[in-house]
């Protein structure tokens, strides 16, 4: 699903951002990818995503080279790659099932096609009784369902959750944490960058650490380290 290869990033003046990074993860794994500020996780995501591009190196996902991607196919690889970030990116002016749905018209897709996926989105997230509301009268909870779900319209191979519960508390946060495991069973591969450990200690699953730009553990069942 994903090969990365000696992944380098560099910034001016001395400030090597990934170092030489290499990683595979196989269709439908569950990975963590954990470390402290700092220690290159966000600039991996952006990698991922195609946001950057790197000093050095190749990341292949899903046969996409996305280190030599052309600029007009990189809307098509987002369409396969689902993200979602701590600070959720909803729309405060449409309501849940209008942001879920923005997705897929902002890419031309037909209406009577919207109508019967949103809904079943919504449902999958648990919000099928709150498309109408507005991110303000939602929870912090509710919000992060709702960014998942736009995340999940394009049925991505790959879904990228990139510190999903930093602005939650534990309850919640342990139903972000169910909900991407729920996801995952349904054959989607999952990356989740935290450094919460408690939530990465009682996943059971594959933890990368990364440390100063490089990893410096991979373990098959882990725990947070650091």
């Amino acid at each position: 699903m994903i090969e990365i290869t000696n992944l380098s990033k560099f910034y001016n003046p001395n400030v090597w951002a990934l170092n030489k990074v290499s990683l595979n993860i196989k269709p439908g794994e569950f990975v963590s990818i954990v470390g402290q500020s700092g220690t290159g996780k966000t600039t991996l995501v952006k990698m991922l995503i195609a946001d950057e591009l790197p000093t050095d190196g190749r990341i292949v996902i899903g046969g996409w080279d996305v280190t030599s991607i052309k600029d007009y196919d990189i809307p098509y690889l987002r369409r396969q790659i689902g993200v979602v970030f701590q600070d959720y990116k909803l729309l405060q002016k449409k309501s849940v099932y209008e942001n879920v749905s923005f997705a897929l018209e902002s890419c031309g897709t037909q209406k009577d096609r919207i109508h019967k996926i949103v809904p079943q989105i919504l449902k999958i997230v648990g919000l099928q009784g709150k498309a109408d509301r507005y991110p303000y009268q939602l929870s912090g909870g509710e919000q992060q369902r709702t960014a998942i779900a736009r995340s999940l319209v394009h049925q991505p191979k790959l879904l990228i959750a990139d510190e999903p519960t930093g602005n939650l508390d534990s309850i919640n946060s342990r139903e972000i944490v169910d909900l991407l495991l729920r996801i995952n069973n349904l054959n989607t591969t999952v990356i989740l960058v935290s450094h919460d450990r408690d939530i990465i200690n009682s996943l059971g699953k594959r933890v990368v650490t990364m440390d100063d730009g490089k990893i410096i553990s991979d373990q098959v069942v882990g725990r947070y380290i650091l």
